[in-house]
């Protein structure tokens, strides 16, 4: 089963793809992970990626993917994988499209960890306040004014890739509001009884 996890920044996704690979043996591909592995292992890719990386650039879809597809042809993903943090654009997730149809596999689910902006942006504050409280100096990356920022982009980017899914009938909705093991219960139920919304 191949499954594609969605949610804001702080929603959770890392915490769930964890539990999914732990109990079902689907590897978590995140891409950040993958370039970095591909990179320290100096694959043929790899070495194009650090070379676009070290001049400043983007690395481009297709070369994600190709990333994307030398993981998944791991033995670990015969049964599947976790795709965390991409597809971002809808030709990214055209592209996944069509690099799992040349294996004769498909994205099979889509979930999306719905969560409320406002408990996201309380919970940075709090651990800027805590953070600062403890004489530390908090993340840049972690304030409340960069993590509108970042929830801006998710839902620029992210809007569409949900409906594209819907229209497949493969999008399905958790609350990722709830506690963790509640969440990890929603969409163990959701794996096991193959729930559409």
């Amino acid at each position: 089963m191949n499954i594609v996890l969605f949610g804001p920044p702080g929603a959770g996704k890392g915490t769930q793809a964890k539990i999914i690979q732990e109990k079902r043996g689907l590897p978590q591909l995140s891409t950040g992970d993958m370039l970095r592995a591909a990179i320290a292992a100096g694959t043929p890719l790899g070495q194009k990626c650090k070379a676009i990386m070290d001049a400043g650039n983007l690395v481009s879809d297709e070369i994600v993917v190709g990333i994307i597809a030398e993981r998944y042809d791991r033995p670990d993903c015969r049964k599947g994988a976790v795709f965390d943090g991409f597809p971002r654009t809808i030709p990214q997730a055209e592209a996944l499209d069509r690099m799992l149809a040349e294996r004769k596999r498909q994205i099979d689910l889509v979930l999306e960890l719905k969560v409320d902006d406002a408990v996201l942006i309380r919970r940075a504050e709090n651990r800027v306040k805590e953070t600062l409280a403890a004489g530390g100096t908090p993340r840049a990356d972690d304030t409340p004014e960069t993590l509108k920022n970042r929830l801006a982009v998710y839902y620029k980017n992210t809007a569409p890739l949900l409906d594209y899914y819907r229209r497949q009938g493969k999008l399905v909705t958790v609350d990722g509001m709830a506690p963790i093991a509640e969440v990890t219960r929603a969409i163990s139920a959701v794996i096991d009884g193959g729930a559409r919304s």
